[in-house]
């Protein structure tokens, strides 16, 4: 049976007071959860802080986004090594918001998926269309070719040690949700075309599914069978909501 794994994504969100609040809150209800992991992504000025609450916890660390070189003349780059030292486990990369707002392209997704990996962190890579692109019908296409550039510099055994999150850009903070049908067709593909390389690494990776995930639907998404958890944009900042959707993982 493979993993199940609820990543909550804070985004550009907290403070000292709020993120210290939010952690307690979380500490105190995860004797409620089993069965999945859960980890946290917190700003990256937030990292250092969130490490030291977490410490001794069954919570997990990750960051937001890596750079795709370990060092250098990159102004405004964190490198996979730095997220190291404080304990991240977790890279998210290729986010919709890191492409569509910022530009960044298959390629360089790739490069920073690749980095995570060269330093120990198991990337988290999302990928998914746009709701022109599904009204199109051209889903399959636009996912294929956004795992087809971790493939090219990766190839298929990269996959055997990370995570892949399908968010639908037009459910991310919209209220809209796919269907679990839909949700489940999007990541059914995905292991299919993993499959086509190797069946194996495809049976065991962790997809997650991503895009207005909350308490009150987190069940019937991850009762799917190739729905394996989620990673969790708006819920994630109630402490009370993220819990429920990491027990309904588990």
């Amino acid at each position: 049976m493979r993993a199940k794994l609820v990543a909550g994504n804070w985004k550009m969100n907290g403070s000292l007071e709020s993120i210290r609040s939010l952690l307690d809150g979380i500490q105190r209800g995860m004797g409620s959860v089993s069965g999945a992991a859960v980890a946290v992504c917190p700003p990256a000025v937030y990292i250092p802080e969130v490490a030291r609450l977490i410490a001794g916890t069954d919570i997990r660390l990750g960051a937001q986004n890596v750079g795709d070189r370990d060092e250098g003349a990159f102004t405004g780059e964190i490198s996979g090594p730095m997220l190291g030292e404080f304990g991240c486990t977790y890279a998210i990369v290729g986010h919709s918001e890191r492409r569509g707002l910022y530009g960044e392209s298959d390629e360089l997704v790739a490069r920073r998926f690749a980095a995570a990996r060269r330093a120990g962190l198991t990337p988290i890579l999302c990928v998914g269309e746009l709701l022109e692109e599904r009204e199109q019908g051209t889903t399959e296409q636009v996912v294929g070719r956004q795992l087809d550039a971790v493939l090219k510099l990766e190839g298929i055994d990269a996959f055997v040690d990370s995570v892949i999150a399908y968010e639908p850009v037009w459910a991310i903070g919209t209220g809209k949700t796919a269907t679990p049908e839909q949700a489940q067709d999007v990541h059914a593909f995905i292991r299919r075309k993993l499959a086509g390389q190797r069946s194996a690494v495809a049976e065991k990776v962790i997809i997650q599914y991503g895009g207005s995930v909350k308490g009150a639907n987190a069940a019937e998404l991850f009762s799917q069978p190739d729905i394996d958890g989620g990673l969790i944009g708006g819920a994630s900042l109630q402490a009370d909501e993220f819990l429920a959707i990491c027990r309904a993982a588990g």
